[in-house]
């Protein structure tokens, strides 16, 4: 962890307040080598990955440069998922927590597009975070105006050429006029084709490559098993470690769904996360893990990109991924920020080869154990901590966070502690409360209201 602190920086006071608030107090290494270029107008090639801090890095640069009294979009941010593009929003609005007026917009896929329409046709947001394709959708429909854009920022950009969005990239990148433009590209990845894209939609950039051994920090045990073994002993692993939150990795969508079926008849507190969710219970799935109302998530990789977990106790990969790097992300979600992780791995014969080039890769020796399905203690599953409760009112009906948490510690009286994650979204809030005061806070806010309106209110299980 680096050491510079971001008040060494030029940030403007309502950002160093901000991050104040966040309890952001020292640079990551992506935001030490990454926001004095950002600031200073370069255009950067940034490798790095989800949890690296680099959000914070492009987000207050953007910030910085924003002039709130303009009503143009002044900054685009692409995303290759509805999910990732929610979690910046969320990241950027709040490092703009004391800057007022700004207006941010998520434009992506999966939703109603005359929603989109409607907001945009009030005034243009100073800020728009999307996937490629739907904005394209508005560019073509003339309902979104970036020529005039001071910055343009493609987060996992490896992600969206996989995806096959260099089309609609190269689309976006044409409509904006602005010769001074600044463009910053990050990537996990570093193959050519982001060398090739970069050639095109950027101006003399410098590369960042920040050394990222985060595993050194996670203990990584592989277990031998079959695979008509492997679900008893996962079950032996979940008793014996007792991990707060696990993400447990599949390959295939179907023994994803299978694991999750499982696991549910074993009365663990899990949820599958995998293509076939509509939108709506996608996020409910992200955010009742995020939030600590749900202990484990099984999910395939493509269904992972992009989440970033805080505190992640456990990653469990059911099945070996053919490629080497792939495994290292994986487990890579556990162990951040200095904090331990734990990794724990299963290989069938099958896939010895597998391992070996993980090994390989890693240039580490793995360490091997053994699990033992007879001793698996009985009552050992693991309740999660929190209950989420969804409103049906949010952003579009004023809501405000610290409405949800005035009608909890007044009226319901619930101390502050006992709240936790609030999630604000178009029309419904999410908030997780403690389990040992779910009913109580339930009970009270289905019997009262919030900013003076009764909502409806009812728990997610």
């Amino acid at each position: 962890m680096s050491s510079v602190s971001f008040s060494s920086t030029s940030l403007a006071a309502p950002l160093l307040q901000s991050l104040e608030t966040l309890r952001y107090s020292e640079m990551t290494p992506i935001q030490e080598k990454a926001l004095p270029l950002i600031l200073s107008g370069k255009d950067i090639i940034a490798k790095a990955k989800t949890g690296s801090g680099k959000t914070v890095a492009f987000g207050l640069g953007l910030l910085a440069k924003l002039d709130a009294d303009s009503f143009e979009t002044q900054a685009l941010v692409l995303c290759p998922t509805r999910e990732l593009a929610d979690q910046v929003s969320k990241a950027i609005r709040g490092l703009a927590s004391f800057i007022p007026n700004v207006k941010l917009l998520t434009l992506c896929g999966g939703v109603p597009i005359r929603h989109q329409l409607a907001s945009l046709d009030q005034h243009a947001p100073h800020i728009v975070v999307g996937t490629p394709g739907r904005i394209k959708d508005h560019l073509t429909r003339q309902s979104l105006k970036i020529r005039n854009v001071k910055m343009l920022i493609l987060d996992e950009a490896d992600r969206m050429l996989e995806m096959g969005f260099e089309a609609e990239i190269a689309f976006i990148a044409r409509h904006i006029n602005n010769k001074e433009k600044q463009t910053l590209l990050f990537s996990a990845t570093y193959p050519d084709e982001i060398k090739a894209m970069s050639a095109h939609i950027q101006q003399s950039p410098v590369e960042i490559h920040v050394d990222e051994s985060t595993n050194e920090q996670i203990e990584q045990i592989f277990y031998k098993a079959e695979d008509n073994q492997k679900p008893q002993a996962l079950v032996a692993l979940l008793s014996k470690y007792q991990p707060a939150s696990t993400v447990i990795f599949c390959n295939t969508k179907y023994n994803c769904n299978q694991i999750a079926k499982f696991l549910e008849e074993q009365n663990y507190s899990v949820l599958a996360l995998n293509g076939d969710l509509e939108q709506r219970e996608r996020d409910q799935v992200l955010l009742r893990f995020a939030n600590k109302s749900c202990s484990i998530l099984v999910a395939t990789d493509v269904a992972a990109r992009g989440l970033d977990i805080k505190d992640l106790a456990a990653v469990i990969v059911y099945e070996l991924s053919p490629d080497p790097e792939i495994h290292v992300h994986r487990i890579g979600r556990t162990g951040r920020a200095g904090q331990k992780g734990l990794a724990l791995s299963f290989c069938s014969t099958e896939e010895a080869a597998r391992a070996k080039s993980i090994e390989a890769y890693q240039n580490i020796t793995f360490k091997w154990d053994k699990f033992n399905a007879l001793k698996i203690p009985k009552n050992s599953t693991l309740k999660p901590s929190m209950v989420t409760l969804v409103i049906d009112g949010g952003r579009k009906s004023k809501i405000r966070a610290s409405d949800i948490l005035g009608a909890l510690t007044g009226e319901a009286g619930l101390s502050g502690d006992e709240v936790g994650k609030i999630d604000i979204f178009d029309v419904r809030t999410y908030v997780a409360i403690k389990r040992t005061s779910a009913n109580v806070a339930l009970m009270k806010l289905q019997q009262g209201k919030i900013k003076g309106r009764k909502l409806r209110v009812r728990a997610l299980t």
